[in-house]
């Protein structure tokens, strides 16, 4: 399991908002452990913060706005996307304005930064949500689509589609998170003069111009209105019966709108609040169907918060039965594991394969065959022992031994047939010889118990 990971300092970017053409600065700030994403007004009174969550988006017609109340934050996604790609965990953003400043409407500069500054690494596991089957979510109007499938890590392929003869389809994929600083990072924000004019009669785009986005000119206007846009941007006057990119910066790739895309989803999709593991297809992506996926995925992620570990019934394990009775001194019918198929610097996955000839299942119950509770809650400490007992040295010359049992919670039935799947993760560091410990046991992806329990490791006599 990897560990959740924070900036080694601090770093503050200057530009002007996108939509207001104030001057601001953004400073992206370490944080500990389990923090998350925060966005902190610093030019308000008391200096609120906005937890960067997907049910704090309240807007997305212009990019990603997140609010708590009436403060509210705006253009966090490029932000967002270098953090996420990055790797980093924990981060408390400043902000002295309404709005992240656009830059060079990428994430490109983040990325140089968060370089420069390094990446360290922190105590806690990352809570890492794995997806185990198809989550999609359509927009029959737009006609877009997001779908998560499982996969070995966090990838994305993005298709948009447009009405136009400069952009019509394009697609973009990455398939390691890795390859974002050189792949993804720099493709810039883009827009169509089109859009352009109405924005800026309305004054919402105030700090737009050439610097911060691909600009496409596809429909001819007015010479009037091309010169009234252009002055208000301040940029050189163009021939409005001369079609095409706006800018004097060529594409950094022919795909660059949909890398741009592509990073807008992972922006979006550091929202969830937690890493994922999985694929992404995503057709004709937006911030709006991105934050809707998100929020489903947050529903998804608070229905399965625990998640089953992966068994696969073919694979060797890495203790077996006989080694395990090298470390337990139990023996039947009270050796109530297995195999151990996995162990983790603080956690280890165990196994036990429950049959009609269980002894218990003679008399608990004839008629309704079921595992008793404290068995579960024993196979559970069992694993635990196996845990600690298999990082010390002469294990046979000690043993294991319950002191506490709490929060036990039986959630289903176990019967013949099941294999449970037994999860025991230390709370804790060892002292004093007892140990702490958080266990789950699974029947598929179903938890069937859970406990927390202390032990104790004695030397035997």
């Amino acid at each position: 399991m990897s560990k959740q990971r924070t900036l080694k300092g601090s770093f503050s970017l200057f530009g002007k908002g996108l939509h207001t053409g104030l001057n601001l600065t953004a400073t992206l700030n370490p944080a500990p452990e389990n923090h998350g994403y925060l966005i902190q007004r610093i030019d308000l009174e008391g200096q609120p913060v906005i937890e960067a969550i997907a049910e704090n988006v309240i807007d997305t017609s212009r990019g990603t706005v997140v609010a708590k109340g009436d403060v509210k934050c705006s253009t966090i996604e490029h932000c967002m996307a270098a953090l996420y790609a990055m790797g980093i965990d924990n981060c408390l953003i400043q902000v002295n304005g309404p709005e992240i400043p656009i830059l060079d409407g990428s994430s490109a500069v983040y990325v140089e930064n968060i370089k420069r500054v390094g990446i360290v690494e922190q105590n806690a596991h990352k809570n890492e949500y794995v997806i185990k089957h198809k989550v999609e979510f359509v927009d029959e109007k737009s006609g877009s689509s997001i779908i998560i499938l499982p996969d070995e890590n966090f990838s994305i392929t993005a298709m948009i589609s447009f009405d136009s003869q400069f952009l019509n389809s394009q697609f973009a994929t990455l398939d390691n998170m890795e390859n974002f600083d050189k792949e993804i990072a720099a493709a810039r924000t883009f827009v169509f003069v089109r859009e352009i004019v109405p924005l800026l009669k309305a004054g919402l785009i105030k700090g737009g111009d050439l610097d911060n986005a691909i600009v496409i000119y596809e429909h001819q206007v007015s010479q009037e209105e091309l010169d009234q846009m252009a002055d208000y941007m301040k940029v050189e006057h163009r021939d409005a019966t001369k079609l095409g990119y706006l800018n004097e910066k060529p594409l950094a790739w022919r795909n660059e709108p949909a890398r741009h895309k592509l990073l807008d989803i992972i922006g979006d999709m550091a929202l969830i609040g937690r890493p994922i593991r999985g694929r992404i297809i995503a057709t004709r992506p937006g911030h709006t169907i991105n934050n809707k996926f998100a929020r489903q995925m947050r529903r998804e992620i608070r229905k399965h918060d625990v998640q089953a570990p992966d068994y696969n019934c073919n694979s060797e394990p890495l203790i077996e039965v006989n080694r395990i009775r090298e470390l337990l001194p139990h023996r039947y019918p009270m050796q109530l594991v297995d195999k151990v198929i996995e162990i983790g610097a603080n956690y280890i996955v165990a196994i036990k394969n429950v049959t009609s000839n269980e002894p218990f299942f003679q008399g608990h119950f004839p008629q309704e065959p079921v595992m008793p509770g404290v068995l579960q809650v024993e196979a559970l400490a069992q694993a635990g022992g196996l845990y600690i007992l298999n990082s010390t040295e002469e294990p046979e010359r000690h043993s294991t031994y319950f002191t506490r049992i709490n929060d036990v919670k039986f959630r289903k039935k176990v019967v013949p047939g099941d294999t449970l799947i037994i999860r025991a993760e230390l709370v804790g560091p060892l002292r004093h010889n007892l140990a702490t410990m958080k266990g789950f046991i699974f029947v598929g992806e179903t938890i069937v118990m859970e406990a927390t329990f202390t032990a104790q490791i004695i030397k035997n006599k």
